[in-house]
C-alpha cells in the first residue's frame, strides 16, 4: 500500500462529528433538541471558558435557558462529561472507518494514518481545549479520571489492532504497552504544539518524525525491550 491511496483517504475523511443518536441512556428521552442544546453549549463552555467555569450556570447562560431546565436533563454534570466523552468516541470511530479502516491497507497504512490523524486533531482548537480541561477535571472527580480512561482504553485498542499484525511477535499484554506508549508521545505534544501553543507552527515536522519513529518502533521493538524493566 503507498501513501498516496492513504493520502487520498486522509482527504475524504469526514471533518465534522456524526449525529447524535436519538436517544441517550441516562437522561430523558423527551426533550431530545433540548438535550442536544445543552451538549453543545456544555461542549463550548469547555472549550472557551475552561473546567472552573463548567457549570450548570454558566450551560444554561450559554444555551439561554434557566438552571433548572439543565439540571432537568442531567441530575449532574459529569452525565455530561460521559455523553460528551461519548460522542467524541462515535466521531473518532467513524473516522477511523472512513481513513485507517479501509480495505486493502496494510496494518503499517493503518498506524501511519492513525498516527496523522490524532497530530492533525490535536491540532485543532476543539481536541486541545476539551482534552486538557478534561485533564483538569480528572485531577479532582473519580468519576470524570475513569470516564477520561475508559476513552484512552478505547483509543489505545484501537491503536493495538494495527500494531498486533504489524509486530506478531509481541503478546497482548506487550502490544498494550507499545500503544499505550505511543498514545502518550501523541496527546504528550497537545501542550508543546497543539492549538494556540508555542510551537504549533512546528506540528508538521513533529508529526513527521513521529510517523517515522512510532511506525519504526511498533514494527521492531521486541518482547525482550519491552519487559527488561518490568
Amino acid at each position: 500500500m503507498n501513501e498516496k491511496r492513504g493520502d487520498a483517504i486522509l482527504e475524504a475523511a469526514p471533518d465534522r462529528p456524526p449525529s447524535r443518536p436519538s436517544s441517550r441512556p441516562g437522561v430523558y428521552t423527551r426533550g431530545a433538541e433540548t438535550v442536544e442544546l445543552i451538549l453543545d453549549a456544555a461542549l463550548a463552555v469547555l472549550i472557551d471558558e475552561g473546567a472552573s467555569a463548567f457549570t450548570f450556570r454558566r450551560i444554561a447562560a450559554r444555551c439561554g435557558m434557566k438552571v433548572g431546565n439543565v439540571s432537568y436533563h442531567f441530575a449532574r454534570k459529569e452525565l455530561l462529561i460521559q455523553l460528551l466523552l461519548d460522542d467524541l468516541l462515535d466521531y473518532y470511530e467513524q473516522l477511523l472507518d472512513n481513513t485507517a479502516r479501509q480495505p486493502g491497507l496494510s496494518p503499517e497504512d493503518q498506524l501511519r494514518i492513525t498516527i496523522e490523524i490524532v497530530l492533525d486533531d490535536i491540532g485543532t482548537k476543539r481536541t486541545t481545549h476539551v482534552f486538557t480541561e478534561l485533564w483538569a477535571l480528572a485531577n479532582h472527580d473519580s468519576f470524570v479520571a475513569d470516564r477520561v480512561a475508559a476513552f484512552y482504553r478505547r483509543a489505545h485498542r484501537n491503536l493495538g489492532s494495527a500494531i498486533a499484525p504489524l509486530n506478531p511477535a509481541l503478546s497482548a499484554q506487550d502490544v498494550d504497552i507499545v500503544a499505550r506508549f505511543i498514545s502518550a508521545s501523541m496527546e504528550g505534544t497537545t501542550i508543546f504544539a497543539g492549538h494556540g501553543k508555542p510551537w504549533a507552527h512546528q506540528m508538521p515536522q513533529m508529526k513527521a518524525l513521529a510517523v517515522t519513529a512510532l511506525v519504526h518502533l511498533a514494527k521492531t521493538v521486541t518482547p525482550a525491550e519491552i519487559q527488561r524493566f518490568a
